[in-house]
This record gives C-alpha cells, structure tokens and sequence, in this order.
C-alpha cells in the first residue's frame, strides 16, 4: 500500500469508529460470511484486505445479528479482560 492508501483507510477507519447504531442502515451492513479473505496471505494482509473489503470494520452483522465492536482506550488486553472476568465468576 502506498502513503495515500494508508491515509484514505485511516480516515474511514475514524469515520466508521464515530458511526452509531442509530444512523446505521441494517440493509447496508456487510454480513461477516460474505466477506471473502485469501488465507493464503500474510495477516497483515489480510486484515488490510478485510478492511477495504467492508463498509464498516466495527458494524457487520453475524448470521442476520448486528454486531458493533468498539476498543478501549486502555493497555489492558483480551486476555487480561477475560482472565479478571473468571476469576470474578470462579471466586
């Protein structure tokens, strides 16, 4: 990818992060199943490939369900996450 490229995927990947459910159009979301990747490529590209393939990277629905995903501004990871939340449950 070239600098231009990158800087156009960096602005819709902002202007999709600031997207709510509310002005969302279900017809017009990506269901995940369609979305075809090569897994023959490295991960980084194929998660490039997966984000200019989507409309919306954080809005796609899964099996018909609209599914947003948001990240937190913290340097806690998923495994962090997941970890605190058994040992609340398993207490």
């Amino acid at each position: 990818m070239n600098n231009k490229e990158i800087e156009k995927l960096a602005e819709k990947l902002e202007r999709c992060r600031k997207i709510s459910l509310d002005e969302v159009n279900q017809d017009e979301v990506d269901e995940i199943t369609d979305i075809k990747i090569d897994k023959r490529k490295q991960s980084g590209e194929r998660i490039l490939d997966f984000l200019n393939k989507v409309k919306n990277p954080y809005i796609f629905k899964v099996n018909g369900k609209l599914v947003r995903i948001r990240f937190s501004d913290t340097n806690k990871t998923a495994n962090d996450c997941l970890t605190n939340v058994l040992k609340n449950l398993y207490r």
